[in-house]
């Protein structure tokens, strides 16, 4: 595929990510930021690691002079997509449906990972396979949800001192 192309589909998935953003309820918007700031915190972490390691390569990004990491993926459309994952939880069900939630959403962004890894040179994985981006996708979220039950519990009123 030509760089062209893939410059335009970098182009196209920040013009649906910014679109998507347009659809975090008002009254989210503070759980929405702290969600999108953690996740970057992992994922530029995560994403320094692998590619300083030699695991994954991407050719055509962002800021090529800055990162050698993926901008776009890292530090935008991840984080975005966890203020979803975090906003939607199914906070009352069963524990076989909320694994099923956290699959659903690993799933969903792997898919269109791997075929973006095929057949285009936005991302190549070196010593990397797709069951490394599914676990580490699962677990980032995992360490996420974590986080924002820690920081959002609500304070019980017999905790409170006078």
């Amino acid at each position: 595929m030509s760089r062209f192309v893939e410059q335009w589909i970098l182009v196209f998935v920040w013009g649906m990510t910014l679109a998507s953003l347009l659809f975090i309820p008002r009254d989210k918007y503070r759980s929405a930021l702290t969600i999108f700031l953690f996740k970057q915190c992992i994922t530029w972490l995560l994403g320094l690691l692998v590619v300083e390691w030699g695991w994954i390569d991407y050719p055509v990004r962002l800021f090529w002079k800055v990162n050698a990491t993926s901008f776009t993926f890292e530090y935008f459309v991840y984080p975005v997509i966890c203020i979803f994952f975090m906003l939607h939880y199914p906070e009352r069900r069963g524990g076989w449906t909320k694994l099923a939630y956290y699959a659903a959403f690993t799933t969903g962004i792997l898919v269109p990972e791997y075929v973006i890894e095929h057949y285009t040179r936005l991302i190549d994985y070196l010593h990397w396979t797709w069951y490394w981006s599914w676990i580490s996708l699962f677990l980032t979220f995992v360490l996420s949800r974590w986080f924002y039950v820690w920081y959002f519990k609500p304070v019980r009123p017999d905790k409170i001192k006078p």
